[in-house]
């Protein structure tokens, strides 16, 4: 077999994390644009707490934004994050994202103040949470490196979770950094 043979059947890793980025910002922009044009019909799948049809939000929360403005401070830190997050395989990425997305939701849920709390914020936070930690516990050079540039670009990320505004799902931030947290402390230090 040919090298452009297996470089056509087994497509760069990077090319594959591109693509999955990719992906998610067509995904999220697209929920974005359906939600703009009918008035942000869709925000009544947020995340409500206590409220037992809300918790249709636990998963549907996360990929909802209240304004172009929300949305737009979110996908940019989203893409970014998923990145890096890919430098830890696609199945420690989908089963992190899983994970920190259900025990945020179930956690805001349960205690978050009574309001529609949406946005991928959380799953941002969730991300800061992980590798924030999970270089530092896996070990591995690359993987500290990229802990570190975490702490050093998205640092200020952590005073999002002090309740500062009424419209801001502090909850959500402080969940999710918790939630990734977690994830870090129980998937890190296995990372091939």
């Amino acid at each position: 077999m040919n090298s452009k043979t297996l470089t056509s059947r087994h497509p760069s890793r990077l090319s594959q994390q591109l693509k999955t980025v990719g992906i998610i910002f067509i995904v999220i922009t697209a929920i974005e644009i359906i939600n703009l044009l009918t008035g942000r019909m869709l925000n009544h799948f947020g995340n409500i707490p206590r409220y037992i049809p809300g918790l249709v939000g636990v998963l549907t929360g996360p990929f909802l934004h209240g304004s172009v403005s929300h949305y737009l401070s979110n996908i940019i830190p989203l893409c970014v994050l998923s990145f890096l997050m890919l430098q830890y395989g696609n199945k420690r990425f989908f089963g992190v994202t899983f994970f920190c997305i259900v025990l945020t939701g179930l956690l805001v849920w349960l205690f978050g103040r009574s309001a529609s709390h949406i946005g991928a914020s959380s799953v941002i936070y969730s991300y800061f949470g992980f590798l924030l930690l999970a270089g530092f516990l896996s070990r591995k050079f690359k993987l500290i490196i990229i802990s570190l540039l975490v702490a050093f670009f998205y640092g200020g990320l952590i005073f999002g979770v002090l309740p500062a505004r009424t419209f801001v799902s502090w909850e959500g931030h402080l969940f999710g950094f918790i939630s990734g947290l977690i994830a870090a402390r129980l998937w890190a230090k296995n990372v091939h």
